[in-house]
């Protein structure tokens, strides 16, 4: 059996004891480590909801008072209109709101639905991105959703894979040619996570840092740390949906903006892909590993990336 492949035995071969002790033993250890990780994850979870509770309360909770007020200074103002009147009023508006029409935008403003702004709809559906700012209002468009969808995402799946797997060829071999400049005065493991600390902040720069400048530059309301909280955001495909680039009125060449964006948000994909699955290859970094059942753990030198020199057809 080959270094960190997965094994499974059957209730039955473990009580015909056909299973070694060492091999049980793993997957005991797999086990208890599981129960372990479960209530901490939930931990990190509880106490993340604590946090954003305290802070974000404060500001909603300041949101709230200066809406009570405009509302009363409104109505003390406009005694003709009542407050039934108001409510059904800010009622409709927050409807549309929540169907993509804001009413804060003048009847000339672009469509939600031009070609670019459909585009970049589409992107983020099959991108799992979701923003949920903008989804379809009629039935037939919520069936075509699902079924573009259905569709749509295993096609993004080979793509990125497709290009993940272009990318990471040059990626390998800069590996190599970093392995043979260090491997008489750094171990493999050393040089790997120099390798992934590289490529990691080139993407890093790439795909964070730069794109977060250009979107401070174009959109007039964001700061820097907005765009970069925005490509955060995206590429995690976490998908708020609070920050969207390119919904001003005035934005120019917006169609073609919007589909700009469509695909940076792809090939930003195919980087957080890439990190990934350098993250992966490295075994003392990929703690997961040690959460499922195998036979055995290997060694720091067992698994590399990087093959022997001797076998990697660059050898001097």
């Amino acid at each position: 059996m080959a270094p960190g492949s997965a094994t499974y035995h059957t209730m039955e071969e473990e009580k015909n004891g056909d299973v070694s002790p060492i091999t049980l033993c793993s997957m005991r250890r797999s086990v208890s480590l599981l129960l372990i990780y479960i209530p901490l994850y939930f931990a990190y979870v509880a106490g993340a909801a604590l946090i954003f509770m305290v802070t974000e309360g404060a500001i909603e909770d300041a949101y709230r008072k200066r809406l009570v007020e405009k509302r009363e200074a409104f109505l003390s103002e406009n005694y003709c209109v009542s407050d039934e009147a108001l409510e059904e009023f800010i009622e409709e508006l927050a409807s549309a709101s929540r169907r993509g029409v804001s009413a804060a935008r003048n009847a000339s403003g672009d469509r939600n639905w031009s070609f670019g702004q459909s585009f970049f709809f589409s992107s983020t559906i099959v991108t799992t991105i979701g923003y949920g700012h903008v989804h379809p209002l009629s039935e037939g468009g919520k069936v075509f959703c699902i079924a573009f969808a259905l569709m749509g995402i295993p096609m993004t799946f080979i793509l990125l894979t497709a290009l993940v797997d272009q990318i990471v060829r040059p990626i390998i071999w800069c590996l190599r040619r970093l392995e043979i400049l260090l491997r008489q005065r750094q171990k493999p493991l050393n040089i790997q996570m120099i390798h992934f600390a590289l490529i990691s902040s080139v993407f890093f720069v790439l795909f964070l840092i730069i794109p977060a400048a250009i979107f401070s530059s174009i959109e007039k309301d964001w700061t820097f740390l907005d765009g970069f909280y925005y490509c955060f955001i995206s590429l995690t495909t976490i998908g708020l949906g609070d920050y969207i680039p390119g919904d001003s009125l005035d934005q120019p060449l917006r169609p073609l903006y919007k589909i700009a964006i469509a695909a940076y948000l792809l090939l930003g994909l195919a980087s957080v892909l890439t990190v990934v699955r350098l993250y992966n290859d490295i075994p003392e970094l990929n703690l997961g590993y040690y959460l499922r059942p195998h036979a055995d753990f290997p060694g720091p030198e067992q698994t590399r990336l990087v093959p022997n020199v001797a076998d990697s057809g660059l050898q001097r």
